[in-house]
Order: structure tokens, then sequence, then C-alpha cells
């Protein structure tokens, strides 16, 4: 498991790229055959990626982060499939799952594995847990079935939707709120105006995004803005006082998700364009 130590808004100013990406960019979440993890300090999210090619893995709990002996033993867990069809097989039950559907482990299950069901297509898992506290049931969930907002405009090139999986009026969670969003062909801005959340913080991944083409993800407070550059099923970290925005050279999805103190997803603390340097 890899550590992600925390960062205040005061260093962040003086930092470099190279510093920045060390610090925030996920860059290495789908080696194949492995159960990738990154243990961000910020609100102890765990965020992992998991790449079954040749064999089944299994997600295990660690003592020295976590102090448990598996890894939902305190945690809840949700899963969004971003490559070929899979399973995921919590304590003998089997989930199938296709691309774009999510599946949310309660706290308390003991045993989690994932294994691709192609060979032709692997299966991508990405994960992302956080502390719980209540024994939640598991639940799947697939596209057609999450609660739909539809946002932006061609003449903004911001043009998406976004889905809602894992929040208060769809699969309950004790502090997770996950979702995708997916901006329509042309489209690259999300999040402008940007927002922070001082209440929570944020991940982004990016999947989708085409081979030839990067998005430059903006964050830092909003006089001390930065941004990294961030390629195809790469994460980012956003802290409660950083704004969280990205523009691609293409359209892209990305998969969000939030812990903290609430889950209201409108929970935002809004900036306008005029406040950004």
């Amino acid at each position: 498991m890899i550590l992600k130590y925390s960062v205040d808004p005061v260093d962040f100013r003086t930092m470099t790229t190279h510093k920045i990406r060390e610090k925030f960019l996920l860059d290495e979440l789908f080696v194949p055959d492995e159960v990738r993890l990154y243990y961000s300090e910020i609100d102890r999210a765990i965020v992992g990626g998991a790449f079954p090619k040749s064999a089944e893995l299994q997600l295990r709990g660690s003592k020295r982060e976590t102090g448990s002996d598996y890894f939902n033993s305190r945690r809840e867990l949700g899963i969004i499939n971003v490559g070929g069809n899979g399973s995921v097989i919590v304590d003998n039950k089997e989930y199938e799952l296709e691309k774009l559907e999510c599946l949310y482990i309660g706290k308390g299950d003991k045993t989690i594995s994932f294994k691709s069901l192609s060979r032709d297509d692997f299966a991508k898992f990405y994960f992302v847990s956080y502390p719980a506290h209540i024994e939640y049931p598991d639940k799947k969930i697939g596209i057609n079935d999450a609660e739909v907002t539809e946002l932006g405009s061609q003449e903004m090139a911001n043009k998406r939707t976004i889905y809602k999986y894992i929040h208060p009026n769809g699969i309950t969670s004790c502090q997770l709120v996950m979702g995708i969003t997916i901006l329509e062909k042309g489209n690259v801005w999300n999040t402008m105006p940007p927002h922070t959340h001082q209440r929570r913080s944020e991940v982004y991944m990016y999947f989708d995004v085409e081979d030839d083409s990067v998005v430059f993800h903006y964050m830092g407070e909003p006089s001390e803005t930065r941004h990294i550059v961030v390629r195809n099923l790469q994460a980012v970290i956003s802290p409660i006082w950083s704004i969280h925005s990205g523009c691609g050279t293409k359209a892209y999805k990305f998969v969000w998700a939030m812990g903290g103190e609430n889950q209201e997803f409108d929970d935002m603390d809004g900036i306008t364009i005029d406040d950004i340097l």
C-alpha cells in the first residue's frame, strides 16, 4: 500500500510540478495481476485498482495501515468496473459487473476477490474506501438505474451527464458518495466554475481518455491554482481547500468519489470565475 500524506495550502503554493504529482497523482492504479492500493491521510481514503488477467485477485487487510485482519473489517467500499466484464466475489457470493456497473460492499464482509470473465477484454475494477461505523447491505447498480443529472452546454464545451450510484437517494452508505460523469463528444470541461468542499475530500479518476489525449486537472486554492496533466486511468486526490476541475484535449469520462462530514451531493462552496487566478 502506497501512503500519500496530506499537504497544507500554504506549502502547496511553493511546490514544483514534480512534487505536486508525487503528492496528489495516483498514476499506476492498474497493474496486471495486482491489486494496487493508495492510502491517503486525507479522510483516510483508500483508492485502488484491481486488474485480474491470469488469476483471481484477493483484496486483503493490512495490519500497518488499517490494523485489521480483513479489508472491510471497519470500512466500506465502492467499486466501478471500467474495463471488460468481470466478477467480484464477496464472502462466496459472486456479482458480475459489466463496464460502468457499480458494487457497494458494506462493513463486515470478510473476503473480497476480483476476476475477469473474458481473455479478450480484461476487467478493470476501480474502487474507493472510507472508514465505516454501520453495516449496510451489499448492492449492485447499473448505469440505467443511477440517478441522472444533465449539466452544461455545447456553447460552454461542458455538456455532460452525471450518474449517481452511491448517495442518500441511491445505494445507502456510511459516508461514501460515488458515481461517474460522462462528457459528450466535442465537450472538454468539467466542474467549471469550480468549487471546494470544506466538509469532505474528493477523488477523480479519469478513464476512456484516448491515447493521444490528456486532461489538465486544475487544483489548489482559487487564488493559487496549478494543474496536473492526467492520462487514462489515473486519479487525483483533492483536499478540502482545493478546487477540482478538468479540461481535456478530447472528451473523457471520470469516476468521482467523496468522503467526509456529510453526503449531500450539492454541499459545495461555489467559486466564481472572477475569483480564480
